[in-house]
């Protein structure tokens, strides 16, 4: 037998058994599951265990990539035990019936499906260390964090939230930006939630945006960008349009790293690029600053 030979062979289309080796044996009861356990790291390229970069907040603990974090474990990070889910159950009514490759319909129930969720925001009100807040975390896994009637409506909420109860509002942006298939219904949401912010200034309450990656499109064109500190985390793609598209309309070459968060650093878009196992700890610290009387 050539050393080419697979150990494993498999049985008869119709067979029901499980595998066997090539001596006949069954190893239906042996065989040892590892599909799953294991990402490539999209930065390093390495092979990371799964279980490792769970524990590390999802950050590759070899080149320190930041993979994209689901708006639930947003919330389990940031803030302490016990926090409440509000401002749940609103779903989109697809107002304009749109259909492109599918219905919207068909992509709302697969996305709610795919992520628990009714849309692609989630709001909670918890303590972060000491601080009382109100959080508002995208989910970017619901057809790509797009913003919609459902999560314009949602994060309005809790920006009221925060300004009628005094409590710090952090919104943590994860977007391509807003939902075409929602047309001007979509395009509204900017004007709302920085109307409502415009309020939240004006009572004095803090606002910090957290930017992951991707933030773009009207997002960033609106809440994201108004915060009293905008931060971000490393590595991070936040502009308008995507560095394809304006390559192609100014028929030029960007410079290195056009549109990643330390670029935007550099420029003076951003106050700060906080690292993902840092994060808690610097929004802390902030609020405690911007909550601090003023001095003459």
């Amino acid at each position: 037998m050539g050393f080419g030979m697979s150990w494993f062979k498999r049985e008869d289309a119709d067979s029901e058994s499980g595998p066997a080796l090539a001596n006949g044996a069954d190893t239906s009861e042996k065989t040892v599951r590892t599909e799953g356990l294991w990402v490539k790291c999209l930065g390093c390229r390495q092979t990371i265990w799964k279980a490792d970069l769970e524990a590390n907040f999802n950050v590759c603990p070899k080149c320190g990539h930041h993979f994209k974090l689901g708006a639930r474990q947003r919330i389990e990070m940031l803030l302490e035990a016990g926090y409440e889910l509000v401002d749940t159950g609103l779903r989109s009514t697809d107002p304009l019936k749109f259909t492109d490759v599918k219905p919207y319909k068909q992509r709302l129930r697969a996305a709610q499906s795919a992520t628990g969720l009714d849309d692609a925001i989630l709001n909670a009100v918890g303590r972060l260390g000491p601080h009382e807040v109100v959080l508002s975390a995208m989910e970017y896994g619901f057809i790509g964090g797009s913003m919609g009637a459902v999560v314009g409506e949602t994060i309005a909420r809790a920006v009221d939230r925060a300004r009628v109860e005094r409590k710090p509002l952090i919104v943590v942006a994860a977007s391509g930006g807003a939902r075409m298939m929602e047309g001007v219904v979509s395009l509204m949401q900017m004007a709302k939630i920085s109307a409502a912010l415009a309020q939240l200034d004006e009572a004095r309450v803090p606002y910090i945006s957290v930017l992951t990656d991707p933030t773009t499109g009207g997002v960033t064109a609106s809440f994201a960008m108004l915060g009293d500190l905008n931060i971000a985390e490393p590595g991070a793609l936040i502009g308008f349009a995507g560095p394809r598209v304006i390559e192609q309309t100014i028929r030029q070459k960007l410079p290195e790293g056009f549109q990643r968060s330390e670029f935007l650093l550099e420029k003076g878009f951003l106050d700060a690029v906080v690292p993902r196992s840092d994060l808690k700890a610097y929004l802390v610290r902030a609020f405690a600053f911007l909550k601090a009387p003023a001095t003459a």
